[in-house]
C-alpha cells in the first residue's frame, strides 16, 4: 500500500474534525485543528465560511472514515462493495463492522498500538497472535470470541511493549472488546453496532456518496 504524504494533522483539519491520528497531541493544546479551526493551505479561512453542498458534506465524511482506518481510496471502496451484498445487515452497519472488526484497528482499541498507523505497523511486524496463531496482516477480519495476544518473543525484546500492561489499565476500552492487563490479552465479545455508539463521522453520508 503506497503510503499517505498528507500531515495527518492536516487531514484532520480538511475535515474539520478530530480523528486522533496522532498520540497524545490529539488532546494536548498542540492540536492543530484546535489552533487553527480552518482549512490547509491560504484559502483554509474562507473555505471555513464556505457553504458545504451535499456532495461536499458526503465526501467530507468519507474521507474521514478513510482517515480515521487509515485506509486507501479502493481499499475503502472494495469494504462498500462487500457491504452492499450483505444481507443480513444494513449496508452502513455491514460496512462499520468490517472496519471495525479489521486486526490493525482492533489493536488499536485495544490499546497495544499507539495510532491506528502504529497499530498496522505492529500486526505487519507480526507481534501479535490471533487464537494462538501468528497473523501480519492488518486486514484480518476478526470473529466474535477471538483471542489477540503478543507474542512473548516480542514483549521481551521490543521496547514498545515495556509499558503497555500499565497503559492497558488506564485505555478506555470499547465494550464489544475484553483486555486482560496481567498477560496482554484481549479478546472480541461481541460485533459492534453502529447503532449504539457515536460515530467519528456521519454513515449514511458515506453510503449515500457510494449509491450516487
Amino acid at each position: 500500500m503506497s503510503e499517505n504524504q498528507n500531515a495527518k494533522c492536516r487531514i484532520c483539519r480538511r475535515t474539520g474534525k478530530k480523528l486522533y491520528l496522532k498520540d497524545g497531541r490529539c488532546d494536548s493544546p498542540n492540536c492543530a485543528i484546535t489552533r487553527r479551526s480552518y482549512g490547509p493551505g491560504i484559502q483554509g479561512p474562507k473555505q471555513t465560511r464556505a457553504r458545504l453542498t451535499d456532495f461536499g458534506k458526503q465526501l467530507r465524511e468519507k474521507q474521514s472514515a478513510k482517515s480515521l482506518y487509515n485506509l486507501r481510496e479502493k481499499q475503502f471502496k472494495n469494504y462498500f462493495d462487500k457491504a452492499i451484498a450483505q444481507k443480513a445487515e444494513t449496508t452502513g452497519q455491514a460496512l462499520y463492522r468490517m472496519l471495525e472488526m479489521r486486526l490493525d484497528n482492533v489493536v488499536h482499541k485495544l490499546g497495544y498500538g499507539k495510532s491506528i498507523k502504529h497499530s498496522r505497523q505492529l500486526v505487519s511486524h507480526g507481534h501479535f497472535m490471533v487464537n494462538g496463531k501468528k497473523v501480519d496482516i492488518p486486514s484480518y477480519q476478526l470473529k466474535v470470541n477471538d483471542v489477540i495476544t503478543v507474542r512473548e518473543k516480542s514483549i521481551k525484546n521490543r521496547v514498545v511493549f515495556n509499558d503497555l500492561a500499565e497503559r492497558l489499565k488506564n485505555h478506555e476500552l470499547a465494550n464489544w472488546l475484553f483486555v486482560d492487563p496481567q498477560d496482554m490479552s484481549g479478546k472480541v465479545v461481541s460485533v459492534p453496532d453502529s447503532k449504539k455508539f457515536a460515530l467519528d463521522f456521519d454513515m449514511k453520508s458515506i453510503v449515500e456518496f457510494y449509491s450516487r
